[in-house]
């Protein structure tokens, strides 16, 4: 297959590039990124790669979502603007590129007659849903410009596969991290954040009093959920969505303590305010995408913070 990757730059988006470039299955793998939050550094291994090819344009821009779809067989669609505090500070851009530029993508897609898109959806989108492990089917209210955003992805979704006979796959993603996450710029999530830190011995700050608590999800499990779906044969699989984690949920002190392990670290952190828009827990019932999806996360928390911290120590300069 020929796939249209957007946001290939990105953290995301380019560790799914690259494990694409090594798939048999590929053709062609076709980046869309305007680099707003994406690093070109993020692709410099794999620019000479014969089978990929790397557009620059911006997915608000309808003419040139029309012009990658050209040739291809089926979208990835990882382009947005992250971060919830982003969403709250500058919602009109963050509606912009995840609404109008998701929006796009559907419709350019649908009028290049390309059948499947996998579209990276977003815990957030469980809002003020108090039940844990968070099941796909019970959601609450947004809790952020961002978490409407998301969910209006699916909305869309849900809407072109009944009208134009399309087939979607949503994957909520929660808190992934790994390698190529940039700990820079004003939106960094928290693990870079915590692993820049101890690099440069330097007492991190933990949002809250530490208590809150995520479903953590290493890079490679990630990965391996999205080539599930963009390949899968399964029909009962199609228009969906999917929770995309681990499955175990991890305190930012005990995620602090575990980093402070790995880099054999005494550093202790700053406790700061409560981030607006935070929910206090999080954590994932994967088990619609083990059934449906084979998904088989298969790295720990534990197992990839060692990763990243790995490639992290080996990369201190990559974003600066």
């Amino acid at each position: 297959m020929n796939i249209l990757l957007t946001g290939g730059a990105g953290f995301i988006g380019s560790n799914l590039t690259k494990a694409l470039l090594l798939d048999e299955r590929v053709i062609k793998v076709r980046v869309l990124d305007n680099f707003c939050t994406g690093y070109r550094q993020n692709l410099t291994d794999i620019m000479d790669h014969p089978k990929f090819e790397l557009m620059e344009g911006d997915i608000t821009d309808f003419a040139t979502c029309e012009k990658a779809m050209i040739g291809m067989d089926v979208v990835s669609h990882q382009a947005a603007l992250g971060s919830v505090p982003r969403s709250i500070v500058d919602p009109i851009n963050s509606n912009n590129t995840n609404i109008t530029g998701t929006l796009n993508i559907y419709t350019a897609a649908k009028n290049a007659n390309i059948k499947r898109i996998v579209y990276a959806a977003s815990s957030s989108t469980y809002g003020d849903s108090e039940s844990l492990p968070k099941v796909e089917s019970i959601i609450g209210r947004p809790l952020s410009p961002y978490a409407v955003t998301k969910y209006v992805m699916e909305l869309y979704a849900d809407v072109f596969a009944k009208t134009y006979g399309m087939e979607f796959i949503g994957l909520r993603y929660f808190n992934v991290f790994g390698p190529h996450q940039s700990p820079k710029g004003a939106y960094a999530a928290v693990i870079p954040l915590f692993m820049d830190a101890v690099l440069n011995n330097e007492a991190p700050t933990i949002n809250g009093d530490g208590s809150y608590s995520r479903d953590f999800t290493c890079i490679d499990n990630v990965v391996q959920a999205n080539i599930k779906a963009l390949f899968t044969e399964n029909s009962a699989a199609v228009n969906q969505v999917y929770n995309i984690a681990f499955g175990e949920s991890t305190t930012l002190v005990q995620l602090f303590n575990t980093i402070k392990e790995i880099a054999n670290s005494n550093l202790e952190p700053i406790f700061g305010p409560f981030r607006k828009g935070d929910i206090p827990h999080s954590l994932a019932n994967i088990e619609k995408g083990k059934n449906l999806l084979d998904y088989q996360p298969n790295i720990s928390v534990s197992e990839g913070l060692k990763l990243a911290f790995d490639w992290y120590k080996k990369h201190r300069h990559f974003y600066q």
